[in-house]
């Protein structure tokens, strides 16, 4: 179970809220295409998305936003039928992503909703009524903002359920991550142009990526385009539109294939090609940084296990919650919590430990979670709670006070490389479930062939 917190990008203040109008500005549209498609039953279609469309004003609203984000920096975007076919791939991969959220019987409430508009409006020192101005002065409604923001909310919880069923670091691999940075904490900030490749790509496939890639090397190499222009001209990636952009990684968050080169490379310098599991790639290092490192102090930390329990459409929040008020009822007479957990819990990282979280931080889990440890007693049993994962109880083992630097320093650690493991089984996810879907683009394709 790693600790993956839905609002960890927003606390980046104000770059939250341009991350937010970024993502709602490319899929206001999406959000209400119901209601358009009702109202404007003979608009062109766009594309067919499963039981789904995408309508043409929807995807040229898309278009103009992006436009609308590169004022002044027109060159850099490709030509207008490639620019249309990116920003359409972008808009499938939301609805399919929102999609199965919705189908594994995730649901976000008005509540959690409002809760999220009043924390990016704190967070970036506004009221929510300078916020409306704000989105309105963007070209976006305040719906259409909420029924971006939800989108996002669910496709952030579908990435933190995978997460929790695929992805886990051992102390192993903290402890050799600890020893690779003894000799400092540098960052670094990269982009990155990918060149994709299905699952099972022939030979022929395979050539003419090498081709490809190796014809935008050259470009680079001669001077005749910038990095982040031929990312957003030529890129498969999905950040493409961004410049390739991958932000800053430590360097536990950076594949080890290539993470000891990318030690030695210096700012402005390309990478590749390099094949990986999605394509060819190269990676450009844009500059480096010194992590700050923290005061120390001493923080409680709780050891505990526990039993989770999910709802999805064969299971509701009653019948979860009545569930583990049996499991309870079994253990506090004398049942074994480790060995019910091992039995039936649905948290597929810790089951296998009984339930065991090891040690952790009250919020590492989140606040509802971290509220239910410290109200216990070593050896005590929890009522039924729920979070976003699902519904929990727990039992607390044991509490000790431990440094913070080092702690926290082995929790950032764990989380890059969960973080680096999760994009990998992330990005394969995604193309399986393009692949799976019944993709019917329509665009510069009168035919209506399926894509």
């Amino acid at each position: 179970m790693i600790r993956f917190s839905l609002g960890r990008s927003a606390r980046r203040s104000s770059a939250a809220l341009r991350s937010v109008l970024a993502v709602g500005l490319l899929t206001a549209g999406v959000a209400l295409g119901g209601v358009a498609a009702a109202q404007q039953p003979l608009e062109r279609i766009a594309a067919i998305v499963d039981e789904d469309i995408i309508l043409q004003s929807e995807l040229d609203r898309a278009v103009a936003n992006i436009r609308a984000q590169y004022a002044g920096r027109t060159q850099q975007l490709p030509p207008a039928n490639v620019l249309e076919r990116q920003v359409l791939e972008r808009l499938i991969l939301i609805r399919l992503q929102t999609a199965r959220a919705g189908s594994s019987g995730m649901k976000i409430s008005d509540e959690e909703v409002n809760g999220a508009v009043a924390n990016i409006a704190r967070q970036n020192q506004i009221s929510q009524e300078q916020l409306r101005a704000q989105l309105a002065r963007d070209g976006m409604s305040f719906a259409e903002f909420r029924s971006s923001l939800r989108d996002e909310m669910m496709i952030q919880r579908l990435r933190q359920r995978f997460a929790q069923g695929r992805i886990s670091v051992s102390d192993a691999e903290v402890d050799a991550a600890l020893a690779a940075q003894a000799g400092g904490s540098t960052q670094y900030r990269l982009a990155h142009i990918l060149v994709a490749l299905p699952e099972g790509a022939t030979a022929e496939q395979i050539k003419l990526g090498q081709t490809k890639i190796d014809g935008i090397k050259a470009l680079l190499d001669k001077g005749e385009m910038e990095f982040s222009a031929a990312a957003v001209r030529y890129s498969d990636s999905p950040n493409a539109l961004e410049g390739g952009n991958l932000g800053w990684r430590s360097i536990d968050q950076i594949p080890t294939t290539f993470a000891n080169t990318i030690r030695t490379m210096q700012t402005g310098q390309v990478l590749g090609p390099i094949r990986g599991p999605s394509g060819f790639q190269l990676i450009r290092l844009e500059e480096t940084r010194n992590a700050a490192a923290g005061d120390a102090k001493m923080v409680t930390q709780y050891q505990a296990r526990h039993i989770l329990i999910r709802t999805d459409e064969d299971t509701n929040d009653a019948a979860a919650k009545a569930r583990l008020e049996t499991m309870r009822a079994r253990i506090v007479g004398g049942a074994d919590f480790s060995e019910l957990a091992s039995k039936s819990s649905e948290d597929a990282v810790s089951k296998s430990r009984g339930g065991d979280l090891g040690w952790f931080a009250q919020d590492d889990y989140g606040s509802e979670f971290g509220a239910a440890v410290t109200a216990l007693a070593d050896g005590q049993v929890s009522e039924p709670f729920k979070t976003q994962a699902g519904w929990h109880i727990l039992q607390r083992v044991g509490s000790r006070q431990v440094n913070a630097t080092d702690e926290n320093r082995r929790a950032e650690i764990r989380e890059s490389i969960g973080q680096r493991k999760l994009e990998d089984e992330w990005n394969r996810f995604l193309r399986e479930l393009r692949g799976e879907a019944f993709i019917d683009i329509r665009i510069g394709n009168e035919d209506g062939n399926a894509g």
